[in-house]
């Protein structure tokens, strides 16, 4: 957005952060006219990491100051005292910065696994502190050995960009207590073969060689996580801005900004998906929206997953399988995106082959279509879609295992904008809809995952250079599980943003005279609770915090 004006300069990037300050809202009366030198340090109203009770180990995986792009390489021993099984191992970065930077992107990768990718806040003169926290229990096989560690957040640091990024990272282990009469397991204990589908915690985490995986013979379960996202600077860091060639705007794409990332193993497409809009805390042109609240995801980047079971027969056969992840809409030859992938495998402790083979495999044709308008108000419209269903089956220890996944993903977007953009808006949704089916011993098991991305925003340049954004941006996810036509889990998470903040362009900082209203409220209800949480922010100050449940 207005890109000649304001660009967030990511360098390549959830928040806990500062969610339990002990500061209080701040009164009305008390909130200045505008923002002034400092303000509150960021937070977000999602949930903390739930942690157990008990017995816990802390290491240290990387600490640095980041002022170029030069990683921090280091590395990594597992924990001394809480055994080589965890109920939970959580990551947090804290952070600090002050002066002037943009907003950055940053990554860690332990033993060449990517467990975090997070994007940094934009800083006050006075400095700002943050944390994030994640749980990384997932990759507890690669915790089990140590490990090469690389952390980099690239940063640029001269006399106009003067904030150096400062950051330590920890692990926090859980010991696991014996099964039977844990309220918190180890997250991959010794368990029955039948459970394997069923843990959170895979066996292994592997990592592509040379564009290859090759996965133990005895797989029964096989997902690919892909930290993808659209950065660095660039046109691709707003990609869902970006219109057709005909259309005379300053971001083109020839066929406009449907993006969908897609996974083939051996050239056959195996998983489709919509990345996830994310918007860093420079985005949309104006970084007062941004400074105390980010938009969802923008410290904490979820990996699109995708579940290759299906073809766990094939993978099976001891050798390399070439596994290639590509964006569909991006112009040839244009960089952008960051998709580094980890495949996580569940084995079949009982078997040393597991075999199995594809049944079914049905692309849908993909539907692109954007259409520009020209006009005193340009306008291009898209409506853009992919249906994809892969199915299999395993032969495994405790009897034939069929998985079918269905995926239907839908995007429609309204593109507005003048002559000099001076006007820009976007009215946008993406939705990526699945099922995975598992057919096993008793009864299908069902669940079906619903995904839904808005953003609904506005930038607009008036009188006295006056830059005025207002935005809504909604994640909403609906998850349930049926088994014999019943439901037995099910959960709604919405997480809304909305800000509306303006200042003045082509002035010295002190002359900006900025003013923003940002909130944001986290709802997630379910089987397994209520969670509702609401923020405000006024000028820099934190003027509500409610909980409701």
């Amino acid at each position: 957005m207005k890109r000649r004006i304001v660009m967030s300069m990511l360098a390549g990037a959830t928040l806990l952060a500062s969610s339990l300050l002990g500061a209080a809202p701040a009164r009305s009366a008390d909130v200045p006219a505008e923002f002034g030198t400092d303000w509150h340090d960021p937070v977000t109203a999602a949930p903390p990491v739930t942690k157990p009770s008990g017995k816990s180990c802390q290491v240290t995986v990387a600490e640095a100051r980041f002022r170029d792009f030069t990683p921090y390489k280091g590395t990594y021993t597992p924990p001394d005292g809480c055994g080589e099984r965890w109920s939970k191992v959580v990551l947090r970065m804290d952070g600090k910065v002050k002066g002037r930077q943009f907003d950055r992107l940053g990554y860690l990768h332990v033993g060449g696994v990517e467990i975090f990718r997070t994007s940094t806040p934009e800083p006050s003169p006075d400095g700002i502190e943050w944390s994030v926290e994640k749980d990384v229990t997932r990759y507890s096989d690669t915790f089990r050995r140590g490990q090469d560690v690389e952390m980099l957040i690239g940063n640029v640091v001269d006399d106009t960009y003067t904030g150096i990024i400062d950051v330590k990272v920890t692990l926090t282990f859980y010991a696991a207590r014996p099964a039977a009469n844990a309220t918190h397991p180890a997250a991959n204990a010794t368990r029955p073969p039948t459970a394997a589908a069923r843990s959170a915690t895979p066996d292994r985490v592997l990592t592509l060689q040379n564009g290859t995986v090759s996965t133990p013979r005895n797989s029964e379960r096989i997902v690919a996580e892909v930290y993808a996202t659209g950065s660095g600077g660039g046109c691709e860091e707003f990609w869902y801005l970006s219109a057709p060639d005909p259309a005379p705007y300053s971001c083109k794409a020839g066929d406009g900004p449907y993006r969908e990332v897609q996974i083939e193993v051996d050239g056959q497409l195996a998983g489709i998906a919509a990345p996830f809009p994310h918007v860093w805390t420079g985005g949309w042109s104006n970084p007062f929206l941004w400074y105390v609240t980010p938009g969802p995801r923008a410290f904490d980047v979820k990996p699109i997953e995708y579940d290759l079971t299906p073809i766990a027969g094939l993978l099976n056969d001891g050798r390399p399988h070439r596994v290639e992840v590509s964006v569909v809409g991006v112009p040839a030859g244009q960089s952008g995106w960051s998709a580094p992938v980890n495949v996580l495998v569940w084995q079949d402790a009982k078997s040393a082959h597991v075999t199995g083979r594809l049944t079914e495999h049905k692309a849908g044709d993909l539907a692109n279509s954007s259409t520009y308008t020209p006009g005193s108000e340009h306008r291009v419209d898209t409506q853009g879609g992919h249906r994809l269903t892969v199915g299999g089956y395993v032969d495994t220890s405790h009897g034939r295992v069929t998985t079918t996944v269905r995926r239907s993903l839908a995007n429609t977007s309204t593109h507005r904008w003048t002559d000099g953009e001076n006007l820009d808006a976007l009215d946008a949704t993406w939705k990526d809809d699945q099922s995975v089916t598992v057919d096993g011993r008793g009864p299908a098991r069902t669940t079906r995952t619903r995904l839904t991305y808005t953003m609904d925003g506005s930038i607009t340049i008036g009188a006295g250079d006056r830059l005025r954004t207002v935005l809504t941006l909604g994640d909403r996810a609906a998850v349930g599980t049926t088994r014999a036509g019943g439901r037995i889990a099910w959960s709604w998470l919405d997480d809304t943003v909305e800000g509306d903040a303006s200042w003045t362009l082509n002035v010295p900082r002190d002359q900006r005279h900025a003013v923003g209203t940002t909130s944001e409220r986290y709802r997630l209800y379910g089987s397994a609770g209520c969670y509702d949480r609401s923020l405000t922010s006024v000028q820099g100050l934190l003027t509500e915090d409610r909980r409701g449940c």
